[in-house]
């Protein structure tokens, strides 16, 4: 059977729903169809986003994508602003507003104009494959960067962008954040403390089998980002001695006991942990990124020296702050012979916390669904998530993340977004960004 449009589904909801049921008003019905006919528009908008490399340490490529937004938002009513972010070493952030009815809820739009994918990837163009449109960020987050767009479209078609109070931020380093992160993210940090609604787009997330079957899910959670460095240290000598008094166990035996520990010690839920990168012998060190490690030894010598990188995630800051303690616990228990410590990095990706808040958002989307004859939105297991910009604000205003549209392989050579995903979201994100503009603060 031929897939009914989303705005036919909307003519045959208004046609069939009873009077007695919500319905959608008739400035929703004009967003769903707008949407709708300007698909073809968004998707030229997509491919000339995808074309143009934006690899986060590509600073002239993610100013180039800044501009093409700022040529679709300022004919919208935004007044657009580049902030450069050249002293953290990364290009800049756009950053939008558009003022509306006062005493309305103030809405904080999220999205990110760099992708991981710099110019040396051979992974460079767009390539549509029926249904399927490829290219490096199409989903991650130009992709979303384009439902923004198709969203605010419909909304100024429909009358309803006039009165709305909206903010846009665009972060130019969400893939590979500038330092100090504290400077890098200080905008958005603001933003978030005036709004009273933050909203991501970043790629949706369906939950079940095959790759595009499964039920679109609602993300009020996401787990926080942080690194550690564990260095271990041990007596150095002849291998005949390992494990005696005078000589001890050495500083790989040491590193592994502490890793071994990690591993059946901390589990819990909502917790993962992950070793990235480990180095160890008679001499090893990393480099000054931590992404890169060098080391020597030979089989007759205890290794004097063993280091481990890894990252750890978690859902609330009070979790951080145990799991923290744990391991600095398990890492002061030497075995003989050795000493070791563990830092952890400064500037981290705090988490975003499943509140009532937030679930009330995911309440209101649902609310979306229903009048637009879609499926209600389960909430979505935080493990299936990764770290991102709307959890810097997730203490201050309440957020939903994953508005974007529906993509595969992301990060990863072969990247594809859904394309009708894309007119899907981009009208509930319409009608949701409608009422809640609407709404008194």
């Amino acid at each position: 059977m031929k897939s009914i449009s989303l705005a036919a589904l909307v003519a045959l909801q208004l046609a069939l729903a009873p009077a007695a049921q919500a319905k959608l008003s008739a400035a929703e019905a004009k967003m769903a169809k707008t949407v709708e006919a300007e698909q073809g528009r968004s998707l030229a908008l997509l491919e000339k986003l995808v074309n143009q490399n934006s690899g986060s340490q590509n600073l002239e490529g993610v100013e180039k994508v800044g501009q093409m937004m700022r040529a679709e938002l300022e004919p919208l009513g935004f007044k657009v602003e580049w902030k450069p972010m050249r002293d953290t070493g990364r290009a800049g952030h756009l950053i939008a507003t558009h003022v509306g009815k006062p005493d309305t809820k103030r809405l904080l739009l999220i999205a990110h104009l760099d992708t991981v994918f710099e110019p040396d990837s051979p992974f460079q163009t767009f390539v549509r494959k029926g249904d399927r449109g490829e290219g490096p960020g199409a989903g991650d987050d130009k992709g979303g960067m384009v439902v923004i767009v198709a969203a605010l479209r419909a909304m100024k078609v429909a009358g309803t962008l006039k009165d709305a109070n909206i903010e846009i931020h665009m972060t130019g380093d969400e893939e590979d954040s500038g330092t100090p992160i504290e400077e890098a993210r200080a905008d958005l940090i603001a933003a978030g403390k005036r709004s009273d609604v933050a909203l991501d787009f970043e790629g949706l997330v369906r939950d079940g089998p095959g790759k595009s079957g499964g039920a679109d899910m609602g993300s009020v959670a996401r787990r926080s980002s942080d690194s550690w460095t564990v260095t271990a240290t041990g007596r150095s000598a002849h291998s005949s001695g390992i494990f005696s008094a005078a000589a001890g166990d050495g500083a790989i035996y040491e590193l592994t006991r502490i890793i071994h520990r990690f591993r059946t010690e901390l589990p819990e839920p909502n917790l993962t942990f992950n070793v990235g990168l480990i180095a160890g012998g008679q001499q090893a060190e990393l480099d000054a990124g931590g992404i890169r490690a060098t080391a020597n030894g030979k089989t007759n010598i205890i290794a004097p020296i063993a280091i481990a990188r890894g990252d750890l995630r978690a859902l609330s800051g009070e979790q951080i702050e145990r799991v923290k303690a744990k391991m600095t616990a398990i890492v002061a228990d030497h075995a003989p012979g050795t000493d070791a410590k563990i830092s952890f990095d400064p500037g981290g990706y705090p988490p975003m916390a499943p509140t009532e808040g937030n679930k009330a958002l995911l309440g209101k989307l649902n609310g979306v669904n229903r009048d637009l004859g879609l499926a209600e939105m389960a909430p979505l297991d935080p493990l299936k998530r990764g770290a991102g910009d709307i959890s810097f604000v997730a203490a201050d205003v309440d957020g939903l993340a994953g508005l974007g549209p529906h993509s595969s392989g992301d990060h990863a050579p072969g990247e594809a977004v859904d394309i009708p995903s894309i007119a899907r979201q981009a009208t509930r994100a319409a009608i949701l960004m409608s009422r809640l503009s609407a709404e008194k603060r």
